[in-house]
C-alpha cells in the first residue's frame, strides 16, 4: 500500500464538501436535496463511482463549480467518494443536514474553505480516503479578547441573536 497527499485544487473563498457514499443514485439525491435545501443555490457535484463502468459522475447548477469537482473528484479517485463545491456565497452549514439525511451518504470527512490535502491510499484494488487535513494547526488558546471577536462575528454574520 501505498500513501499519497491530494491538494484540494480551488480558488480561496470557496467552500466544498468531501463524503463517502454507497450507490450511483448518490448524484441524483444529493441534487435533489440541495436545490431543495437552498432555492437558487450554485453547486458543483462529482461521485466517483466504485463498480459498473467506474466513472466519474456529476450534476450541479454551476459551471464552474462542475469543473472543480470533477476536476478534484478526478484527482482523489477514490471509490465512493463524493466533491462538492458550493458557489460564492453558499455555506456548508446550509446544506449539512440535508446532505446527512440523504440515504446513500455514509461520512462526511470535511466541510470548508481551508487549504485542504486529502489523504489517499493506493492498494492492487483502488484508491481511498483515509482522512483530512484541513487547515493549519491550533497557534495557541483563545483569550478574552478572542472570545469576544468570535461571539461578535456571529452575530454579525446572523448565526446568534
Amino acid at each position: 500500500m501505498e500513501l499519497e497527499l491530494v491538494s484540494i485544487e480551488k480558488p480561496e473563498e470557496i467552500n466544498f464538501v468531501l463524503g463517502q457514499s454507497h450507490f450511483i443514485k448518490t448524484v441524483e439525491d444529493i441534487h435533489e436535496a440541495l436545490v431543495g435545501t437552498v432555492p437558487g443555490i450554485r453547486f458543483g457535484l462529482a461521485f466517483c463511482e466504485a463498480s459498473g463502468k467506474c466513472l466519474i459522475r456529476w450534476s450541479g447548477t454551476d459551471e464552474q463549480m462542475i469543473e472543480l469537482a470533477q476536476k478534484n473528484a478526478q484527482k482523489i479517485g477514490a471509490g465512493h467518494s463524493f466533491i462538492l463545491f458550493l458557489g460564492s456565497g453558499y455555506y456548508p452549514i446550509n446544506v449539512l443536514n440535508a446532505l446527512r439525511t440523504v440515504p446513500e451518504v455514509c461520512r462526511i470527512f470535511c466541510a470548508t474553505a481551508n487549504p485542504t490535502q486529502v489523504i489517499v491510499a493506493h492498494s492492487d484494488q483502488g484508491r481511498g480516503i483515509l482522512g483530512v487535513i484541513d487547515g493549519f494547526s491550533p497557534k495557541g488558546i483563545e483569550g478574552e479578547e478572542d472570545i469576544a471577536w468570535r461571539k461578535n462575528f456571529l452575530r454579525q454574520i446572523g448565526y446568534k441573536a
